[in-house]
């Protein structure tokens, strides 16, 4: 079993196979540990999956703890919302995030090879319909390699090389959003409560995390202005009429990094011989912090297809788009509403209004966006 991408989807997949006796490759282009543009948030939905799998040990045990989120919008509404029943996510950077899981990966018997460029998928055309082989990966002055195996996951990204180079994957043309991201010290007045200031026609997220540091992350459609990604981030957050006042002794510690555009369309889960998890399998925004839902829990469906393909079942990939379609149908409903709220001027003085009078209904939303009922199903 080949698996592309070391990412948490790919170190998910790789765990539950190897967990299940199978012998499981993972490659990646990079070597861990590495950095990755990311809110640094896992929700306590996805926290409580990551338990059932014993995966939340070590660093995330030492994570800061988030109780719940603090949503303003530019009127000066704002809303603190609690988690039910004390629950809690975490606030992690995902470099930290990013090792423990390969780890865990590894010492459950994977593979890991870094520094691994894919350049596309080793297709069969011989047996009629095309099916995935393997990968073709680059090697030393340029010699071509090919890596084999009865099944492939591609987890290897919003930009995958496989399910892009296979016409499985493209970026619609809307959303078209992009993010900005970078670490600052001395943001005052960070609390156990994840951020999210929105804007009309932007947001931006706080994430703390040691002490006085957070993640800071804007999140917009204007394109042409991340060619300056730290002066779009300072003046966003220099003008804002919440944040202006908190950052204004804090100091940029990283440099600003852009990612863009963020919307990937996956209408299928793969073709014979290969299967899509991670942001390769879809990905759309991340207003409500649950990418890493759908990487870690798109990663165990992955792999449950990745089992039935070498016992011999038919269509994998259709058995796996079935799935995360029942599996996340709800959710992405959920996230496409509010999207359409934030991206619209009157959407955001309805949703600050309705904040004022009815700030139960926010608070739901913070519940559902946390992945809360998944927290008893597990």
């Amino acid at each position: 079993m080949l698996v592309v991408g070391a990412g948490p989807a790919g170190a998910i997949a790789a765990l539950t196979l190897a967990r299940a006796g199978v012998r499981v490759s993972m490659v990646d282009r990079a070597r861990f540990p590495r950095d990755k543009l990311c809110g640094d948030t896992i929700n306590p939905g996805t926290l409580s999956i990551l338990r059932r799998l014993g995966a939340d040990q070590g660093p995330l045990r030492r994570a800061r703890p988030l109780n719940g989120m603090v949503v303003t919008t530019a009127s000066g509404q704002q809303i603190t919302a609690a988690y039910p029943d004390g629950l809690a996510g975490i606030a992690i950077s995902r470099r930290h995030v990013d090792q423990y899981l390969l780890e865990q990966a590894v010492a459950a018997g994977a593979e890991f090879d870094g520094g691994v460029t894919v350049q596309g998928a080793l297709v069969d055309t011989q047996a009629g319909d095309p099916i995935v082989r393997g990968i073709v990966v680059g090697g030393a002055h340029g010699r071509r390699r090919e890596l084999r195996a009865p099944v492939t996951i591609a987890a290897d990204g919003r930009h995958s090389r496989t399910a892009f180079g296979l016409g499985l994957a493209r970026h619609p043309v809307r959303p078209r959003r992009w993010a900005v991201a970078a670490y600052f010290d001395g943001v005052a007045d960070l609390s156990s409560f994840g951020e999210m200031h929105v804007r009309p026609g932007y947001y931006v997220g706080v994430a703390p995390l040691d002490g006085q540091t957070a993640n800071v992350c804007v999140v917009a459609s204007a394109s042409a202005a991340w060619r300056r990604p730290t002066q779009l981030l300072r003046s966003a957050l220099e003008r804002d009429p919440v944040l202006a006042d908190r950052v204004r002794s804090a100091r940029q510690a990283t440099p600003a990094v852009t990612i863009g555009p963020l919307a990937v369309d996956a209408p299928v889960a793969g073709c014979d011989g290969l299967l899509l998890a991670g942001d390769a399998a879809g990905f759309v925004d991340p207003m409500t912090g649950d990418g890493l839902r759908f990487a870690v829990r798109g990663a165990e469906l992955a792999a449950q297809a990745a089992l039935r393909a070498l016992e011999g079942g038919a269509s994998a990939h259709g058995w796996l788009t079935a799935a995360r379609r029942a599996e996340f149908r709800g959710k992405w409903r959920f996230n496409r509403m509010l999207r359409r709220l934030v991206g619209s001027g009157a959407g955001v003085g309805l949703g600050a209004i309705g904040a004022r009078v009815a700030p139960s209904v926010l608070r739901a939303v913070i519940c559902a966006a946390g992945d809360v009922r998944l927290v008893a199903a597990h």
